[in-house]
């Protein structure tokens, strides 16, 4: 005999909801750091040209803040759009191709932007 109580909704999904809503926070806090700790060294650090901006980033500890920011930007970013492709797009081969694209955009940025950090 089926219980004719209860909820009948089939619970699919991978559930990541808690470690996603978490870790979109934790980045956007980083990011948020990092914006703060560039504002004040650019707005009293003197007058800002290619010198004072090379300074900025040529301290290890500001490389290094750059680094993680770059990697939770990218993170972040993955997260947000993996959920849209996850919710809006149905058909899983298209939805595997947008989320192996997005991931392959998102590295390649990431390289570049750690390429032009680094080259300062």
């Amino acid at each position: 005999m089926t219980p004719t109580y209860g909820s009948k909704r089939v619970v699919v999904g991978a559930h990541y909801g808690l470690r996603d809503w978490l870790s979109q926070r934790v980045t956007a806090g980083l990011m948020a750091l990092f914006t703060i700790v560039l504002l004040v060294q650019v707005l009293f650090g003197g007058p800002l040209g290619y010198e004072r901006w090379a300074a900025i980033f040529s301290s290890q500890w500001m490389k290094v803040l750059s680094f993680v920011v770059i990697v939770s930007l990218a993170w972040h970013a993955w997260v947000g759009v993996r959920d849209i492709w996850m919710d809006y797009v149905k058909p899983v081969g298209v939805r595997l191709l947008l989320q192996v694209a997005t991931i392959a955009w998102l590295v390649g940025c990431s390289g570049w932007a750690v390429q032009v950090l680094w080259r300062l």
